[in-house]
Order: C-alpha cells, then structure tokens, then sequence
C-alpha cells in the first residue's frame, strides 16, 4: 500500500531558450535579464567581522592567581599571629626594649666635722649595641667606621680601637662599654650629635644615623676635694665601682649601696615616653664619718712630707691619737698619692704605710721595759744604774749609741738618756734567769699590743713580729728590751705612748664614728675594746719619765719642746732592715710622746725611713716634726696651756 504525502510535488524548471554566446566566451543577455556591471567599477567588499574569544577563562585564571596570592598572606599571617606569635614576640621585646642598671650612689666619706673627704658626682659611661651597626641594619657597609669617626675626638680615644669594639667576633653580642665615668658634658655632646643625624636621616635618605647604636649607662665619679690629703686612709675606687684600697675598700658594701635596673622601649636609639618602663630603684650608699680631723690631718701631712723630702729619706709616718677615746685624728704618709689621678701614682706610694710597714722601732720601744719593770717593781724612777761604756752579753757586746765614760743614771736617767746598757740591766731583773725576765717582757709587750693586730681590720695591715720568748736568739734576748729584734707598724707604736697617757688603759684604736642612711640616720660605731695593762700608778710614774727626755738637758728630745704645755716623750734611732735584701741598712728615726704630760690629750708619733741626708737621730729630725703638729693639734682641739709645773725627777747619782 502506498501512503499519498500531502506535499505539492517539486516544481520542475523549464529551460528557456539558449542565451547567445558572446565572443570570447560570453553569453549575451537574455530579455529580463540584470544589466552587466560596468567595467571598471568593481562592488566595495563587505567589511570582515572578527569575534572574541569568551572572558571567562581569563577571568578565572586571574581570581586563582589571588586567591592563592591571597592564600599564601593568610597562612605566612597564621604562622606569624598564632604558630610562631610567640618568637617573633620576644625578638622584638629584644630589639625594642632595653635594659639599663641604675648605679647606686656612692656613699661620702667626711671627717669627724663633717667636712668632704671623698664624695660622689655623677657621670656615664658610654655604651653600644653592636648589632645595630651591621649591614642588615644600617644599609651601610661601613656603620662601626662612620661612628668611630664621630666617637673618637669626643671620648679621646683611637678610632681602630672603637671599630674593633664596635664590629666584634661575637655577632650576636649586643652590649659593648666605649667609656667609662664621662662627664655630663661629654655625653650631652654625644646625645646632641645623635639627635641631630636622626633629624637630618628623616628628611635625607642617603643620611643614616650612625649613633643610633650608642647609649649611655647612668654611673658616678669618685672625687676626693683633698686630692692627696688622707689618702693612704681612703684608699681608691677601681674602674670596676669598687673600692680598691683603704677605707674605700673595706667599707664597700656600706659606701656601694645597692644598683637599680630600668627598662623601657626604644626606638632609633631613643626612649618612646608612651610604651611606659618599668624601673627599680637604686639603694644610695651610707655616709661614712672618720675620726680624722681633716686640718689636723693637713698639718701632719704637711710636716712629714717637707722632712722627707729634705732628709731625701725613703719615707715617713705620722700618727695623731686621742688618747681618751682612741680615736686617730690624723694618719699621714709621705709619699703619698692622688687617689683621683691613679695614672699618675707612684705604685710604690699606693697603700697606708703607716700601717702596712712593719720596722723595729728602736729606743721608742724603751717605754715598754721601763713599764714592766716598774709594774713588777723590779726598780723604781730613783734606781741607782751604773752604765758602763761596754757591757758583755751573750757571744755580744753591747754599747749605746755613743761612746761615753762610765754613766751613773737613775732607772730615769736611763730612759731620759736612752741607754741601751741600762735598759738591758734594769730589764735583767724581771727575773731570777735571763728566760724568766724574756717570759716577763713578752707578756708585757703582748698587753700593749705588739705582735697583733690593731683592731681596725684595715686592708694590708702588718700586726708586725715578736715571736715567743722561747724563740729568741742569744742577742734578741738583750736587743729586744731596746727595740731591736721586734717588729711593728707606726699604729701600734703610737697606741703604746696613748696606753700609757690614759692612765695605763689600752683602748683600740678607731677610723670610722659611724654611719649615716640614706633618710639621714646616724650609727654610731661600736664602743671600742678597753683593757688595763698596766696600773694608774705606774702610767703616772711614766709619764714622769718621759718629761725628762724632754724638759731635762740631759734628754734626747729636747726639740720636742712646746712653750706653755708640759709634754713627754721619747726619740729612737734603730738599725733598718732593707725591704728589698732584708738586710740593715740605714735607719728608722722616730719620735714618740703626748700632751699635756699632766692631763693628757693627744699622742703623737713620728717616723721617717732611712734618711740619707743631714742627721738621721730621731730627736733631731722628729722631735721638730713632733713639735710642729702637736702644737697645731693642741690649738685646734683648744686645749689650754699647762698650769703646774714639771716633775723633774733625777737623770743622774753621784757615786
């Protein structure tokens, strides 16, 4: 079956007649045709359209680029705030705050009036980060050069050496000291300089401030208003703040106090005010007041060093003691030195002499065995002693200092003429043997001191030499009485005469009154040790004694003379024993006594080492220096002129 479609069929195209052909190949129009186009005149093209590609991929390859982009800020800002937060914290805690110690201020040393021995200003020392000075920090190659440059002229010091402090082996070192102790003013200059590079570095790019890295640590100078007055007393202050010598040193924990701390932020070398600090506070050091008078300690000073220097000697001490309280009003060394100017000091000079030199004292010693004989009432003032020229002991044979005929002395003659032969004769009777009056001596000596230590616990103090009787050689057994064979420092010399003017009880000698805070609380030191050696009587008979070495023709310290005061005393001329070969050679001059004889009040001691010019007997060139400053000290302590006359007891018997 056949299915009929609805469509007209396709209309069949009836071919009409057949155009002519032109020639050349050219059909020729047929009727209705279009008309040829001319020649010449070609149909304008139609313009060429160009499509895009579509936007989208582009689009999404870029949104990818940022989102990972994007991606990578987020994770780096993770790791940063959360994952390392605490790293990166402490670095720059590191980078922007410091630490800086607040020194504590240096306690005063005054004299018993109150006046500056020694005192505190402030200063700084100069102070770097050296890794602020690097490459990475500056931009710059040469950052340690270019502030060495600016350093240099300022702080007085080479310019290779700050490079080398400013650029260390360590690279991770971040605290160098340029200086130590600058004025304010050099600091300030310093500071100025920095912050006019900072100014300039905001506004020029090619400026870096070089200084940015340097910083300076609040500290203090030590300054003595005296220069070399007491200095052998005060000591020094090392670089380090501590005390180096003297009292400066043994009293470091109370002069030092205790330093503080302060950290703040910085920037560019600067402290932000608004990032806050957190700071604690130093602890000022105590105040120390001495017994030393400064004007008194002045004229002692004075007086030693003017006979040093014209005896051309070694050296030379003077010691000025209360005799009541044991206070010392003045210890003076020559030579001495400037414990401000250490760079200059003879190193030989640093120290206290006067208590750090140990020397057999010589005739000055004789007051120890006129004491033990007359307190064992081996002899009394008025005992007939017949003093040959040469008396024998031992494997020795003694003589005095002076070739004389046969001397008839009372044991006070003995004393006043400083005879050698009639100390060793009178001190024969301590006992029955020659061991027993040795045992009898050393106990004496012992009592006023000799042997041990002072009590003032200063630093390098000498307690001398004096060794057990059993340990005497055969002539120590008779030089000792005379003082040679033992040692001691001038201190011990001078507490012995102080002993004997405060009625025959030792009182330990003194520096230090006592403290004062910070609030300005006074601490008085503690009341020093007491103790009797020897009876009232006895140290009245001594006294007595020693007026004669002074006030009777006959004596030897007739230079020690003062108009209006009763005075006793005693000179010495003993062999010296070289420090360096330990060998005699020379002498130790000295002159020992006090004021008024009557009612005492001060002692004083004098000693000079090895005088290689004009005479070297004790009396001659102590017993003016003795004069000199006993006379100022009486003055200055207002102590009025002697109303009774002397005792004048005998020099001499006739046979």
């Amino acid at each position: 079956m056949t299915e009929v479609s609805d469509r007209e069929p396709p209309r069949r195209r009836v071919p009409g007649p057949a155009r002519p052909v032109r020639p050349g190949g050219r059909r020729q129009p047929g009727p209705g045709a279009r008309p040829a186009r001319r020649p010449g005149t070609p149909r304008p093209a139609a313009p060429r359209t160009i499509r895009l590609g579509s936007p989208r991929p582009r689009l999404r390859m870029i949104g990818l680029a940022l989102t990972l982009v994007l991606a990578a800020f987020v994770v780096r800002l993770l790791q940063v705030q959360a994952v390392d937060a605490g790293t990166y914290s402490a670095k720059a805690e590191q980078n922007r705050y410091v630490v800086h110690t607040l020194p504590a201020e240096r306690g005063g040393i005054t004299d018993r009036n109150g006046v500056a021995l020694a005192t505190t200003v402030d200063s700084y020392d100069i102070t770097a980060d050296p890794t602020m000075f690097t490459r990475e920090e500056l931009k710059v190659a040469d950052g340690p050069e270019q502030a060495a440059a600016l350093l240099a002229p300022i702080l007085g010091q080479e310019q290779e050496d700050l490079v080398e402090r400013l650029r260390p082996a360590n690279k991770e070192l971040r605290y160098v000291r340029l200086a130590r102790r600058q004025t304010p003013q050099v600091w300030n200059q310093i500071k100025d300089l920095k912050s006019a590079l900072t100014t300039k570095a905001e506004t020029d790019k090619s400026v870096v401030n070089a200084l940015a890295g340097v910083f300076a640590d609040p500290s203090s100078k030590r300054v003595y208003p005296g220069g070399d007055l007491a200095a052998g007393v005060l000591g020094w202050v090392g670089a380090d703040g501590k005390g180096g010598g003297g009292l400066e040193r043994q009293l470091d924990k109370t002069l030092a106090g205790e330093d503080g701390k302060i950290r703040y932020a910085q920037s560019g070398g600067r402290q932000v005010p608004t990032a806050g600090s957190t700071e604690t506070p130093a602890v000022p050091g105590s105040d120390v007041e001495l017994t030393i008078d400064r004007d008194i300690q002045w004229a002692a000073q004075d007086a030693i060093s003017e006979q040093v220097e014209k005896s051309k000697a070694d050296g030379g001490y003077v010691i000025v003691q209360d005799t009541a309280t044991g206070e010392i009003l003045a210890m003076a060394n020559s030579p001495g030195f400037d414990p401000g100017d250490l760079a200059h000091a003879d190193p030989n000079a640093l120290g206290n002499a006067a208590l750090q030199d140990a020397f057999e004292p010589g005739s000055t010693a004789k007051v120890l065995s006129m004491a033990a004989v007359l307190e064992e009432e081996a002899a009394t003032p008025g005992t007939h002693i017949t003093v040959p020229n040469r008396l024998k002991r031992g494997d020795r044979l003694f003589k005095d200092d002076i070739d004389h005929p046969t001397w008839y002395l009372t044991l006070n003659g003995v004393l006043a003429k400083s005879s050698n032969i009639g100390t060793i004769m009178a001190t024969g009777e301590l006992g029955k043997t020659q061991a027993e009056a040795n045992r009898v001596l050393y106990s004496y000596l012992r009592k006023f001191g000799l042997g041990g230590y002072t009590g003032l616990g200063f630093p390098g103090e000498t307690k001398g030499i004096l060794a057990p009787p059993e340990q005497w050689s055969t002539s120590q057994q008779y030089t000792i009485p005379f003082g040679q064979g033992v040692s001691l420092n001038a201190l011990q010399a001078a507490s012995v005469y102080s002993t004997i003017a405060n009625g025959g009880v030792r009182v330990e000698p003194t520096l230090v009154r006592g403290t004062k805070d910070a609030d300005g609380r006074f601490a008085p030191s503690p009341e020093p040790e007491k103790r009797r050696v020897i009876s009232e009587k006895t140290a009245k008979t001594l006294s007595q004694m020693l007026e004669s070495v002074v006030d009777d023709e006959e004596g030897t310290g007739t230079k020690a003379r003062i108009p209006a005061y009763r005075v006793a005393g005693k000179t010495g001329t003993a062999n010296r024993v070289d420090p360096d070969t330990g060998k005699y050679r020379g002498y130790t001059s000295s002159f020992a006594g006090f004021a008024p004889s009557d009612k005492p009040r001060v002692t004083v001691y004098c000693a000079i080492q090895n005088a290689t010019e004009g005479s070297y007997f004790g009396g001659q060139i102590c017993g003016p220096i003795y004069k000199q400053v006993m006379e100022f000290a009486l003055k200055t302590l207002q102590v009025p002129p002697t109303g009774a006359a002397p005792a004048r007891l005998p020099v001499t018997f006739k046979p």
